[in-house]
């Protein structure tokens, strides 16, 4: 059929631009007030094992480089694990009853760590692997 022959390559660029877009709006909110960042790190987010001026530090990066790498198509494989990572992390110890979200994003995080970003990622042009 046509659809089966909807290529790959476009839907990893789709993709990677959706979460991309996720990720990178929560950072961006979390530095529009970063003592309410903290506060909610603090009070609500409750990370185990690290502080919470951290943990937000921590979130704030991240959110920001790996979904930069990520809509470019840069080390498209290591950023989609971090973000796994962290959905992971805000799965099990932030919000556990958001599942069926969290669910979707592994999803497409899954498929870019086993198939990388696609002919359309920077990873591709320069011969990353």
């Amino acid at each position: 059929t046509a659809l089966g022959r909807f290529p790959l390559s476009v839907l990893q660029l789709l993709f990677r631009l959706a979460l991309a877009g996720v990720f990178l709006r929560a950072g961006l909110n979390k530095l529009a007030s970063w003592e309410l960042t903290v506060q909610l790190f603090r009070d609500e987010y409750k990370v185990p094992f690290v502080a919470p001026e951290i943990a937000a530090q921590l979130a704030a990066y991240a959110e920001h480089l790996f979904p930069l790498l990520l809509a470019l198509g840069l080390c498209t494989r290591l950023s989609a694990l971090a973000l796994l990572g962290m959905t992971a992390v805000i799965q099990f110890f932030v919000y556990p009853d958001a599942w069926a979200t969290h669910l979707s994003w592994a999803a497409l995080l899954l498929l870019l760590i086993g198939r990388g970003g696609g002919a359309m990622a920077l990873d591709r042009a320069i011969g990353l692997r």
